[in-house]
């Protein structure tokens, strides 16, 4: 799974010089670029950082720790990494993953939005986005449970969720993780406010803007707004949310009008079908301004596999 260390020769030829047209993503702290490596060709995704970005090289370090000694089938896989001098002298950092072929889910939920909109033609299926909300929750369950230590992510949405050839989602870009028994409040802090919060607006936990330390309920308030923009079709930056209207309170209001409207058609005329609004209600229980309020992943995990199990027929995706 992991290569020797690589050295910025075998990187500057693998992506053809980091050429533009190798170019296929921007990060809070550097560019991606596509490439062949090794005698195989294999498809890798290439991060290389841009170091005079405050924060950029403590982002370095950063998914390096995390990466140490964990391995989860929705986690991107780091293959190995650079850290060199390039052809003029200069720091050069760069880390080297698994090619996801299907790009980022935010390509998917907002084509509008996106320069490659046309290389999908077509929407993803309900059961396709149960199964990717499935596996990013099953990714940050592991995390937050099952590693050797807690890790919090601090920047779960949609770009940060990339899919294999199948649509397997896989949870990117730890530039911002932290391992929580050795959290540098400081560092943390920094990295947040000066390049971490621009991207995550809308997903950031309430506490974060307040000062709070990383958590695990704040990833869980991250996959709470993620849900629900996957099944609302709504951003969490979308013009009609402002104030403390955002989007949580917004699809409480949705399933309160409904229940409204259920009751007064004797169950009728309710438009939200029973899973849709199962699966709304996890979004919202996890994205609950109170920390202490919030679902543990785990129990988010349970829930939308019994909604897949209950109305979809099968847990094997390849049926869905």
């Amino acid at each position: 799974m992991f290569y020797e260390k690589i050295s910025y020769e075998e990187l500057y030829n693998a992506t053809n010089g980091f050429s533009s047209d190798n170019l296929i993503g921007s990060g809070n702290f550097g560019d991606v670029f596509k490439g062949l490596l090794g005698r195989d060709d294999k498809v890798v995704a290439v991060k290389v950082l841009n170091l005079l970005k405050h924060g950029a090289t403590k982002s370095f370090m950063a998914e390096c720790e995390t990466f140490k000694g964990i391995r989860h089938r929705n986690l991107v896989k780091l293959l190995t990494v650079c850290s060199s001098l390039d052809s003029e002298g200069n720091e050069f950092r760069a880390l080297v993953y698994e090619l996801m072929p299907k790009g980022s889910l935010d390509m998917w939920l907002h084509p509008e939005d996106m320069e490659r909109a046309n290389e999908h033609s077509r929407s993803l299926t309900i059961p396709e986005k149960l199964n990717i909300a499935i596996d990013v929750a099953s990714a940050l369950e592991y995390l937050h449970v099952h590693c050797h230590e807690p890790v919090a992510h601090c920047d779960v949405k949609p770009s940060n969720v990339l899919l294999d050839e199948d649509l397997t989602a896989h949870v990117s870009d730890f530039g911002l993780a932290r391992l929580l028994y050795k959290f540098d409040r400081e560092s943390f802090l920094n990295q947040f406010s000066s390049a971490g919060v621009r991207g995550t607006i809308g997903y950031a936990a309430p506490e974060y803007g307040t000062g709070g330390q990383p958590s695990i309920q704040g990833d869980v308030y991250s996959f709470g707004v993620l849900l629900l923009e996957m099944f609302t079709g709504k951003k969490p930056t979308d013009n009609s949310f402002s104030g403390d209207y955002n989007l949580h309170k917004y699809t409480k209001q949705i399933l309160s009008r409904d229940e409204e409207e259920e009751e007064e058609g004797g169950g009728s005329n309710n438009t939200v079908d029973k899973w849709l609004r199962l699966v709304l209600q996890v979004g919202i229980r996890c994205s609950e301004d109170d920390p202490r309020d919030r679902m543990r992943m785990a129990d988010a995990v349970r829930e939308l596999v019994s909604v897949r199990s209950k109305f979809f027929g099968h847990r094997n995706r390849t049926l869905l």
